[in-house]
């Protein structure tokens, strides 16, 4: 990624101000200008590498493709729908919000319950009007209830646990966090078409993806509990705007909290009117200590990552929150130049690339290390594969995808027991055709170990300038390195390192390390083809 050349970065927005200071401070350059048009936006990115922007800033596929040199998007907050993460991806630009920044909007989730239970917002609009009417606003107690909570990220199980005291039972789904995390916070894990029948409230907070669009809508309406009241303080869209109506309409679902809308502000007052909604501008980050630690977060999270530190908040590929970790970052460089290996041995691959990582140490690594094959098999190759844009950790599933190839991963917790393996080992191998590497990491240095299946001793170093390595196989012929070398020299070429593997299948692999990439390689290779009577 190219977070090294992250110089300039543009707020659009009004984050806390210690979002400019920690940027600043960090050794960025910071523009802030807000109520900016497209045109404007497009036009103030031109020379910026970073953007960061709350939800005021629409960013489309038209600002997102115009941004030539933007590789980063900061969400100072949680929701991301104000950005068209399609897009980012397809562009390798990473979007990053701030997960732990309004956790505590947890808060007027539970707030909201509380006063759909007992009516207050219309009891209190009641005695405004100079009434003082107690019967028709007779509440029912949360204790004993059951609240279902739909997404059991940070803000989920956070309102689990505040709801709990109440007495609340807690019910909840999420597809992502696993039962055993959800298990501590008090919240059990059901099916979704479990959850609905026993529920007297619902809140949902999961980002809005086309699995969660409409998420409640007639149908999953109709097989709740007859009076369920209903919480959404997560994005809109994720309730069906004209199922809930219908819903309160009908008197099958008593109440609904809403603080977001499909559109906002929401031209269509029929919710927003209806005497049972109690409705709010956007109010889920709006207090002084959320902006502040939104702010904050951001920022270090760009100011962490030119200096090299941990990833965190990746919205749009996940799999690179672990993959600047001093111990990945040094298998993800091994990776990439296997995957280089496999590209200039295969040529343009077609079919299935099959990775393999052996040792613990790497049993959780198969998610970003896959990616980091794809670039190798695709950085700077155009004339080879059929990819339009820069390859890179965030889009390289997606576009190699789209060019026909697969990648994929397996685990072996063991590592065989060859002397200077190491903690582990990555193999990448093309399905179907007689290629293999094998390689590890050696202090701080990527390695290659075996070559189908031939093993180097001593292993050869993989530098990032793998085009001047040449490789061949070929029976050993004393006469070889010193007619190679004269051969080098008349190119105008230095040789740097030789070595050959183990003898595999009666043949051996040599390697060359040179200085420089060779003038005109057909004409070399046709030298060496006459000297040795073999081919490349």
């Amino acid at each position: 990624m190219a977070f090294a050349n992250l110089q300039k970065v543009l707020i659009s927005d009004r984050p806390d101000p210690c979002c400019r200071k920690i940027l600043q401070d960090g050794g960025l350059q910071v523009v802030e200008k807000q109520n900016l048009s497209k045109d404007e936006l497009i036009a103030e990115l031109q020379d910026c590498e970073g953007l960061i922007v709350r939800s005021a800033t629409t960013v489309t596929t038209d600002v997102i493709n115009a941004a030539e040199k933007l590789p980063v998007v900061g969400r100072a907050g949680t929701g991301v729908d104000s950005v068209d993460l399609e897009a980012a991806v397809r562009k390798g630009i990473l979007v990053m919000n701030t997960p732990d920044g309004n956790r505590l909007s947890a808060e007027l989730t539970c707030g909201r319950v509380t006063r759909l239970a007992r009516q207050i917002p219309q009891a209190t609009a009641s005695m405004k009007n100079g009434k003082w009417d107690r019967k028709k606003f007779t509440g029912t107690e949360l204790n004993g209830k059951t609240l279902g909570i739909l997404g059991l990220g940070r803000i989920g199980r956070e309102v689990a646990v505040r709801m709990q005291s109440f007495g609340m039972k807690t019910v909840g789904y999420d597809p992502i966090v696993s039962p055993e995390v959800s298990a501590p916070f008090g919240a059990q894990q059901l099916p979704p078409e479990e959850i609905w029948a026993l529920c007297d409230f619902i809140t949902v907070h999961t980002p809005l993806l086309p699995s969660t669009t409409g998420l409640l809508n007639d149908s999953t309406f109709a097989l709740c509990q007859k009076g369920v009241c209903v919480v959404n303080c997560a994005c809109g869209g994720i309730m069906d705007e004209g199922a809930l109506l219908r819903a309160l309409q009908s008197g099958q679902c008593a109440g609904a909290a809403l603080d977001v809308f499909m559109e906002e502000p929401p031209r269509d007052r029929a919710l927003v009117d209806h005497e049972n909604v109690i409705s709010c501008p956007r109010l889920g980050a709006s207090t002084q200590e959320a902006q502040s630690r939104c702010g904050e977060e951001i920022a270090v999270q760009f100011a962490d990552r030119v200096k090299g530190r941990a990833l965190a908040g990746v919205v749009n590929a996940q799999a690179l929150t672990s993959a600047f970790s001093p111990h990945t970052k040094l298998w993800i460089g091994l990776a990439e130049a296997l995957g280089t290996l496999m590209r200039a041995w295969a040529g343009s691959p077609k079919g299935t690339i099959q990775g393999v990582t052996q040792g613990l140490s790497l049993r959780n690594a198969g998610n970003c290390l896959s990616p980091a094959v794809m670039v190798g098999l695709f950085k700077d190759a155009s004339n080879h594969v059929d990819v339009d844009a820069d390859v890179n950790l965030a889009n390289a599933k997606l576009l190699v995808k789209e060019a026909g190839l697969n990648v994929t991963t397996s685990h072996n917790p063991t590592v065989p027991g060859e002397q200077g393996c190491g903690e582990g080992l990555l193999s990448v191998a093309l399905a179907g055709a007689p290629y293999q590497a094998v390689g590890f990491v050696q202090g701080t240095s990527p390695v290659l170990q075996a070559l189908n299946r031939a093993a180097f001793r001593p292993e050869v170093p993989l530098s990032r300038s793998l085009s001047l390595l040449l490789f061949w196989a070929q029976p050993s012929n004393p006469a070889m390195l010193p007619t190679m070398t004269g051969l080098l020299a008349e190119a105008g070429v230095q040789l740097l390192s030789y070595q050959t593997s183990v003898v595999s299948d009666g043949e051996t692999w040599h390697v060359m390390g040179i200085s420089s990439l060779l003038p005109s390689l057909d004409a070399w290779k046709q030298h060496v083809t006459e000297a040795f009577q073999f081919h490349f």
